[in-house]
């Protein structure tokens, strides 16, 4: 059993070296993110969220949008690491519950 869980240890690392390997440079400038400017003239990331939330999913609600959309894998990293402590709690609960 300990076998196990320490090949789905390093298999869960093996995917988020992968995946932070991945990602692009954090603040990059030149990003077409960055691009963008507002109507006051300065640059900013989130105006072409507001300007194209609707254009780009045809969902009305921009919160809906950016969550559910726009951040999705992060909005799932988040369930699972919620849902990933409540069985951890769930589990050190009931270990004095265990019948020997």
């Amino acid at each position: 059993m300990k076998t196990l869980q320490y090949f789905l240890l390093l298999a869960f690392l093996g995917i988020l070296i992968v995946a932070v390997t991945n990602l692009p440079p954090r603040g990059d400038v030149t990003a077409p993110v960055h691009q963008h400017v507002n109507p006051a003239g300065t640059v900013v990331a989130g105006t072409y969220f507001i300007q194209n939330a609707y254009k780009d999913t045809k969902t009305p609600n921009m919160v809906t949008v950016i969550l559910a959309d726009y951040r999705a894998f992060d909005t799932l990293g988040e369930v699972i690491v919620v849902f990933a402590g409540g069985i951890a709690c769930f589990f050190i609960l009931n270990v004095g519950r265990r019948k020997p």
